[in-house]
């Protein structure tokens, strides 16, 4: 791929963001001189993903049309070096940091070839979910929905903390807090040690007798998706019920444990404040959760500043696009975690959480083959609980 053009792009210019995760693509068309979109498109299929990790193809054959239609719709189709020109274009993806090598290897040219875009940054979602919530400052972002990912950097490294997967982590993410509720209402129905009436009858009524749910469960691909769906219960339970408040107090004590570790040092200034924003569809449960997690932040993090993200992975797309073509890109590079391969902004280093997170030769977990979205760990996921999940295991 050529290098990035040296001149400033015209203030017309667009710069496009995409979000891809476990409940589709979504893309944004924005101007250069401009903050928030112009236009969004949605396509509601997810990007597939087999043994040679995330489809390329498949994601520029819902890409390139929305892009056309966006441009289109904005009255702006490019022609040549016409000021409908896209200048830069960033792209979130669930997986990418695992599974990505094929959209690192054919992306950068089919785009170039397809948009005329030179500019451009193929990013774990992880890091859009963080430049939607931070922006370009020192700090740490979690992510929670099904799954629960924390991500944090001081524009030198970045820092990761799970986002594993239900079957190796997760902890205190949505699958993670239903499956708990779910075992507390199994617990009841046998009569065993640590048991909850009160679950129980939110189980009866969700899924039907609780002897049927393994058969409902078991089978079903989306397993972490069918966990998280009952999280809602556990919090809707926690006003009177012992079980449902404990459930919810060691969920927040996995998310502010993950919070800590990605949290960046402030070097000589030791007492700075950590902002620590908090963002998905985990956190709508409100203060049931949300009252255990500041408490166990102020006691992990006490310079801690708590705030809840204003900006979704899809304007963290944008943001990281719109700061490409105004060679303002501050976040640190990395080869999976946030590649640019123009070479534009900072490069960076990666902690040891993230380096924990660094695909096999090919992209392809040292596990193997992945047959799907479902049974693949990713970076994150800002979809409503109960939602088809971007974090996974």
């Amino acid at each position: 791929m050529t290098d990035a053009p040296s001149t400033a792009p015209a203030p017309e210019a667009y710069v496009l963001g995409v979000d891809s995760g476990g409940s589709g693509l979504r893309v944004a068309l924005g101007r250069v001189d401009t903050d928030g979109p112009l236009f969004t498109a949605v396509c509601a299929e997810p990007v597939r993903t087999g043994a040679g990790g995330i489809d390329a193809a498949h994601l520029l054959e819902q890409l390139l049309p929305a892009a056309a239609g966006l441009l289109e719709q904005a009255g702006g189709a490019r022609t040549g070096d016409s000021p409908g020109q896209v200048a830069a274009l960033a792209i979130g993806a669930a997986g990418m940091a695992t599974l990505g090598g094929r959209l690192r290897a054919e992306l950068p040219g089919a785009l170039a070839e397809a948009l005329g875009v030179r500019r451009m940054a193929l990013a774990a979602d992880a890091v859009t979910a963080y430049a939607g919530a931070v922006g370009q400052r020192p700090g740490a972002v979690v992510a929670g929905g099904t799954g629960m990912i924390a991500l944090g950097t001081d524009l030198t490294e970045w820092h990761r903390a799970d986002g594993w997967g239900h079957l190796l982590g997760d902890s205190g993410g949505g699958a993670w807090i239903g499956r708990a509720g779910l075992d507390a209402a199994m617990r009841a129905h046998d009569g065993r040690r640590g048991g909850s009436p009160a679950l129980l009858a939110r189980l009866h009524a969700v899924f039907g007798p609780a002897e049927g749910l393994p058969g409902l469960l078991y089978p079903r691909s989306d397993r972490p998706a069918v966990l998280a769906s009952f999280a809602p219960e556990v919090a809707a339970c926690a006003g009177a019920d012992e079980v449902a408040v404990g459930i919810l107090r060691e969920a927040a004590a996995h998310i502010a444990e993950a919070a800590a570790a990605v949290c960046p040092t402030a070097g000589p200034r030791g007492g700075d404040a950590c902002e620590v924003a908090l963002t998905g569809g985990l956190f709508r449960m409100g203060e049931p959760l949300l009252g255990p997690v500041r408490e166990e932040l102020a006691r992990l993090v006490p310079r801690a500043r708590v705030t809840t993200g204003t900006g979704d992975p899809l304007t963290g797309a944008l943001r990281i696009a719109r700061a490409l073509a105004l060679d303002d890109l501050r976040l640190p590079h990395h080869p999976t975690m946030l590649f640019v391969p123009a070479g534009d902004g900072p490069p960076g280093r990666v902690g040891a959480e993230a380096r924990n997170g660094g695909p096999e030769p090919g992209g392809v977990p040292a596990d193997g083959a992945v047959s799907g979205a479902a049974d693949r760990p990713t970076d994150t996921d800002t979809s409503p609980v109960g939602h088809s999940s971007d974090i996974s295991g």
